[in-house]
This record gives C-alpha cells, structure tokens and sequence, in this order.
C-alpha cells in the first residue's frame, strides 16, 4: 500500500525545512530552490496598471485582452466582448477608467472621465451597484495608478471621499426606502376635462398594506415643493409604534403633511381644482 498523505503541517515543515538547506547551500538544485521559495511566498495582491497600460486592453487586434476599470479597480471583461469589444455598444468604456459614465450614461470623451465630483447621491449609488456588478461577474485584475489609488496602490483621498459620499447616499436611499413604506406615493390621474385625482388604495405606490390611508401633501425639510402621500387615520405614529398612549389618529399630526385644499380631511380621494 501507498504511503499516507502528508498533513497540511508536515508539508509545511518539510518545504521550511528545504528552504533552510537551500539558504545553507547544501547541494540542493538552484531550480528546485526557486520553487520552494515560490510556494512559500504570498499570492500576488493584483496588478497595478497605469493609465497608458489600461489603454492597450480595449480589445483590438494584437492588443493583450479586454479591460475596464471602476473607480480604479481594473477587471478583466473578455467574456463580455460582444459588450465592451471594438464594435460594441460600451465598447468606450474598454481601456480606461470611465466612473463617471456608468452614473450618467454619458459615453462622449467628455462623460468617459473618472472625475466623480457633483454627482448626486443616486448617482453614486449607481456607480457602486456596477462595481458590486463587477466583482461578481467579472475576474479582477488590480488597481489602476491615478485618481483613486497611488502608486504603492493605497486608495487616495479622491476614492475615501467618493466612498463616503456613497455611504451617505445608501443611508439617505435606504431612509427614503423606510419612508416610503410609512407613507406611500398615491394613485393619481390627470386630464385636460377634469383635471388632477389623487387617491389611495392597499396596493397604492406599491406598497402592500392592510389600510388604505388618506391623500395629503407631504413636504420635505427646506423645500417648497411637494408630492402625494396616503396617510394611515388611526393607530400611534409610525415613530411611535410600540407606543401604549396615543390619540388613534395615525400620522395625520405629523408637521411635514398638509391637507389638500377643498378636500374633506379623511376622504380618500381628492379632486385637485384645474
């Protein structure tokens, strides 16, 4: 019978073992050396690209391969040739870093730039759902030298700006998102004879739910502008949820909703004057 295998351990003592011999000389072959350090050395952290060595992978004949790169990370997009290959239709975002195209959709050279700077925040929420996109689908390759990350590839403080701005923005999307589950957009229809009608129903905006609620405006901090919301009529306030003592009436009191004018507080619909 065979020998046993080797435990993980063992074999990680005997390639210690012949990397001292080497170290020491003892007659061991300079090839066979080599392959031990190699085996004892750490995987490499990826490659770093400089810009002019990002722009030799767009995919061209006798190029080396496919490239793009988000907010500095550079991945390997050959399997998406018929995407990002000479020909097609994201083929501008091959060989280069273009961020900020993939939150804008602007593919002229003046959109293909990594500058992120005035996005808004759902701007750059797009731009991290493409990386997350990137990183499942995509094989990386390393960082691109530049805008985002130096040329020992730490990240610069143009990329922890742009990670924070997307930080915030998820918070504000996710608080928006929590929002819209307490008030609900309403169901509305417009027409040159009768004009505006607003109304809610347990489907309205989306959102299923075991009430219907009543049409009010509901106003943001600091602005003047307004959009349609269907308000629950009895229970605590959604803040206040595992309140004991309430007055039943719902959101209703909450300060950034107003009644539409002409329309009786607790109807469900509302017809806006022309």
């Amino acid at each position: 019978s065979g020998a046993a295998p080797m435990g993980r351990g063992a074999a990680l003592a005997a390639l210690l073992g012949l990397a001292a011999a080497c170290l020491l000389g003892r007659g061991f072959d300079p090839l066979a050396c080599l392959r031990v350090f190699l085996a004892l050395s750490p995987p490499p952290r990826g490659r770093l690209l400089s810009a002019a060595e990002l722009a030799r992978y767009r995919g061209a004949p006798g190029q080396p391969g496919l490239y793009l790169a988000v907010l500095g990370r550079v991945f390997d997009v050959e399997r998406g040739r018929r995407h990002y290959g000479p020909g097609g239709a994201y083929s501008g975002l091959a060989g280069r870093d273009a961020t900020r195209a993939f939150a804008t959709g602007d593919f002229t050279p003046a959109g293909l730039v990594d500058d992120v700077s005035a996005l808004s925040p759902g701007e750059m929420v797009a731009i991290q759902s493409w990386l997350s996109f990137y990183r499942h689908n995509y094989q990386p390759v390393g960082k691109l030298v530049g805008r985002f990350y130096d040329a020992s590839g730490a990240p610069t403080e143009a990329l922890r700006q742009a990670e924070a701005e997307i930080e915030a923005a998820q918070k504000v999307q996710a608080e928006t998102e929590q929002k819209k589950q307490h008030f609900p957009p309403c169901n509305s229809e417009w027409s040159s004879a009768k004009g505006s009608r607003v109304w809610c129903s347990t489907q309205s905006g989306g959102v299923n739910r075991d009430w219907a609620g009543v049409p009010r405006q509901l106003f943001q901090p600091g602005s003047r502008r307004s959009r349609c919301v269907c308000v629950r009529t009895t229970g605590p306030p959604w803040d206040q949820m595992d309140a004991t003592k309430h007055r039943n009436r719902g959101d209703l009191d909450d300060p950034q909703l107003q009644e539409y004018e002409g329309c009786p507080p607790l109807a469900e619909q509302c017809v806006l004057s022309l």
